[in-house]
């Protein structure tokens, strides 16, 4: 679903969202990929967490993997990396199991407002696609060193 109905379908589920994990995997970007439609000190996760019931917990997920490269489910013979950010330990433990059960190597980058960081990383793929790769054939990833 895009950004822009998110918050809309979270108010209207409402009370069927209470103590469930809201998989946000949107990034709020402007219409001509420069930046954001939310409020500078917020994430479009965390708009999303606004609009839910006070025990659903809201973990960002998805957001920095094109959906082809997803459905593809490689990356030259290594696991593609899913970024992860949420308030709530035990949500994160569940998206990384669902993230692992799918073959992807999950990566916890802390709290709920990371959530901006990750998608300030999915507006750099974006750049990435339009000005230089030229394509969304690809990947952000980590590599361990040593």
């Amino acid at each position: 679903m895009p950004y822009a109905d998110a918050t809309t379908v979270v108010k209207e589920y409402g009370d069927a969202l209470r103590g469930k994990i809201i998989v946000d995997i949107t990034n709020p970007v402007t219409p001509d990929l420069l930046g954001f439609v939310v409020p500078d000190d917020s994430s479009g996760a965390q708009e999303i967490a606004k609009a839910a019931p006070s025990d659903a917990h809201v973990v960002k997920a998805f957001n920095t993997v094109f959906s082809h490269v997803l459905a593809a489910n490689t990356a030259e013979d290594r696991p593609l990396e899913v970024f992860i950010a949420g308030d709530d330990a035990q949500a994160k433990a569940r998206v990384s199991a669902f993230v692992e059960s799918l073959g992807l190597r999950p990566w916890d980058t802390g709290a709920l407002f990371m959530a901006r960081a990750l998608e300030n990383v999915g507006l750099l793929e974006l750049g990435l696609m339009n000005h230089s790769v030229k394509h969304a054939n690809f990947s952000l990833g980590i590599t361990l060193l040593g």
